[in-house]
């Protein structure tokens, strides 16, 4: 770890998490769940292992996982401080078993789970398995994962923190003409030695006519004088992620890159100043999807203004035409407007921001006010 980072964390609230859990199955008439989702599973229990459930009723909660996590389950779910079982099973058959006597034990007649998560052919094999009604359930725990704590938003803090020193770092290389997949390296590499636990997701670098490409995967482009270059990435630590998109210039930036980078910085500046609770998410996205077509290259703004961030790097809340519910405090949002055309290249800026009780705190801290590069952020 980066000494200028420090080492102290904020502690999260894990074992009040399943209260809050269990009061959303009393309200959608459920005894009972069995979550599959492994990261809803990491946030009720702390276990990061690749294989598990979780099963919950209003007074038990028992992780059932399999044989190589024994002792990894007893110590992760002990350190948050979980009040929860661990069941281990060396074979799935033993962790099938494990669930249905859990279920029986508490005399269990209906079993809501996860439909989003759990494939048809697992529903079949534990469904026959496990002789109860099994009733679909969507976003149960996702909707409570939203609203993160003061330990979550400092994890995501220490990610943003970490990808804005990486990114300075990087940035110098570029008088080097290095590729696009050079840069990614170099970036990623320096994430992780700040003390990240890789990317958040594959980096995107897109160098001149690649940049009209919005999900554009570094190739040996040469990122040379008189391109534009969007960078798109972010750090992994502690399991949360950080997001951010920064639009370089090399040299000074043609009429053109000068004009589309200020119609994309008016919108996502406007976008962050109407983040705030109560604020919509269609209506943010409204908003800089209005800012850019006054400006004449609406046509050419191509997905949604923003989307929540956590131990997803994509989840609720959403900043598009689609999501109509209202943002609230402790939701971490990005803002990241774009303009794309295939006979320019393209221009994104993102931030990713908390909401506060009167607006909105941007976490990623890299200047954003000129295409040209910028100087190191202030830690």
């Amino acid at each position: 770890m980066n000494a200028s980072f420090g080492s102290t964390l904020a502690p999260m609230h894990v074992a009040a998490r399943v209260d809050r859990v269990r009061q959303s199955l009393v309200d959608c008439g459920h005894d009972s769940i069995v979550a599959t989702n492994l990261l809803n599973i990491r946030w009720l229990t702390g276990f990061t292992g690749s294989n598990g459930w979780l099963f919950v009723t209003r007074d038990d909660m028992v992780l059932i996982t399999d044989g190589r996590y024994t002792e990894q389950a007893a110590e992760q779910i002990a350190a948050a401080g979980a009040d929860a079982r661990v069941a281990t099973g060396h074979t799935r058959s033993k962790m099938i078993e494990h669930l249905a006597q859990a279920v029986a034990r508490h005399g269990i007649e209906t079993l809501a789970f996860e439909a989003t998560n759990l494939t048809f052919a697992d529903h079949a094999v534990l469904s026959d398995a496990v002789a109860v009604e099994w009733m679909p359930t969507s976003g149960v725990v996702e909707a409570l994962r939203r609203t993160k704590d003061a330990g979550e938003i400092e994890r995501m803090s220490r990610a943003a923190a970490i990808a804005d020193e990486a990114l300075a770092v990087a940035l110098s290389t570029l008088g080097s003409e290095p590729t696009e997949a050079e840069f990614r390296d170099t970036l990623e590499w320096e994430m992780r030695r700040l003390g990240a636990d890789g990317p958040s997701f594959d980096t995107i670098v897109a160098a001149g006519a690649n940049a009209a490409m919005p999900h554009h995967h570094p190739d040996d482009t040469r990122i040379v004088e008189h391109m534009t270059v969007v960078i798109d990435f972010g750090a992994l630590f502690d399991g949360y992620h950080s997001d951010m998109t920064r639009t370089f210039t090399i040299g000074d930036p043609t009429p053109m890159q000068a004009e589309v980078y200020d119609v994309v910085l008016a919108a996502q500046t406007a976008g962050v100043a109407a983040v705030a609770p109560l604020a919509r998410g269609r209506g943010i996205d409204d908003l800089c999807r209005a800012s850019i077509t006054d400006a004449g290259w609406g046509e050419w703004f191509t997905h949604g203004t923003g989307h929540g961030v956590g131990l997803q790097i994509h989840e609720s809340p959403w900043l598009t035409q689609s999501y109509d519910d209202t943002l609230q405090p402790q939701d971490v949002v990005t803002v990241e407007p774009g303009v794309y055309r295939k006979d320019f290249g393209g221009v994104r800026i993102e931030d990713m921001v908390v909401v506060t009780t009167d607006g909105c705190q941007p976490l990623t801290k890299t200047s954003k006010d000129s295409p040209c590069l910028p100087s190191p952020p202030t830690t």
